[in-house]
């Protein structure tokens, strides 16, 4: 066995692409699949041991009305086999693999971990319900295609919160959630109508995070849509989808900034932390 399969089992799941590809593809409200125990038991057991002596320091904060969580693209302070699992999953094999289940031909992953890396959000952190930016700030001719959601929570517990939804195109339903059980996979399209978040406050004890590996995929285009993320209020949100809205227009302006001048997430960490609701 080699080092790569040692860490995750590529064979199974490349003999199993015929049964995954139908799974994915038959997803509601969009095309995704959830897969379990990806990573070995030992790789994973190694990976919760490194996130809990990684230092607070050097996380980037996300804190305004539509998000609190934190992330972490310094991909040199992550421990040894938790950049072995972001490597396997840019390598060849894997986006070749990856292509196969969605569709999506060539697709590229992303090493600069533009809005990606680490996510770590704590008790009462959420992320509103929101589409994803459509193309790489760094990249003008890439499109991007497919999320990767590698759920890192050693423990979880239903009453904690934080499950993944997945809502209807028109926003009107919640059509699937995803519990972010340790070493659960969702491998989901993103486009401008795939809106997903777990908005609600998290319930989680004050010392746990619910932490997560988010790894985006693209796909070369002469001129890709560009739109920047775009939160959505529910329809139990009331008077709130008027700062939901606001708050969206101001990160949209920042966005076109960020484009322009090619800023990476710590500009936005500095920009965003005087208006954060609270600090961690």
């Amino acid at each position: 066995m080699n080092a790569e399969d040692q860490i995750i089992d590529l064979d199974d799941l490349e003999l199993r692409i015929d049964e995954l590809r139908h799974r994915y593809l038959a997803g509601t409200p969009f095309p995704h699949i959830v897969l379990d125990d990806v990573v070995r038991p030992e790789a994973i057991s190694a990976i919760y041991a490194e996130l809990d002596e990684m230092p607070n320091d050097g996380w980037n904060s996300y804190l305004h009305f539509n998000e609190r969580k934190y992330s972490n693209t310094d991909i040199d302070a992550w421990g040894p086999t938790l950049r072995s699992v972001a490597d396997i999953f840019a390598s060849d094999r894997f986006t070749s693999w990856l292509s196969a289940l969605t569709g999506f031909a060539d697709l590229q992953a992303d090493r600069s971990l533009d809005g990606g890396g680490l996510h770590r959000c704590y008790r009462d952190g959420f992320l509103n319900v929101h589409s994803d930016f459509t193309a790489h700030h760094q990249v003008a001719n890439w499109r991007r295609r497919i999320n990767l959601l590698l759920y890192l929570n050693a423990e979880w517990q239903a009453d904690w919160g934080g499950e993944l939804e997945l809502w209807s195109a028109d926003m009107t339903r919640c059509e699937a959630t995803v519990a972010p059980v340790g070493n659960r996979m969702l491998l989901f399209n993103t486009d401008q109508t795939s809106f997903h978040g777990h908005p609600e406050p998290l319930c989680f004890p004050e010392s746990i995070a619910r932490q997560s590996l988010a790894l985006y995929y693209f796909s070369e285009e002469i001129d890709p849509i560009t739109h920047s993320t775009d939160y959505r209020a529910r329809p139990e949100d009331g008077i709130r989808r008027f700062a939901i809205y606001l708050d969206k227009k101001a990160l949209a302006a920042y966005d076109v900034v960020k484009r322009r001048f090619k800023l990476s997430d710590a500009a936005i960490n500095r920009l965003l932390r005087p208006f954060s609701r609270r600090d961690p």
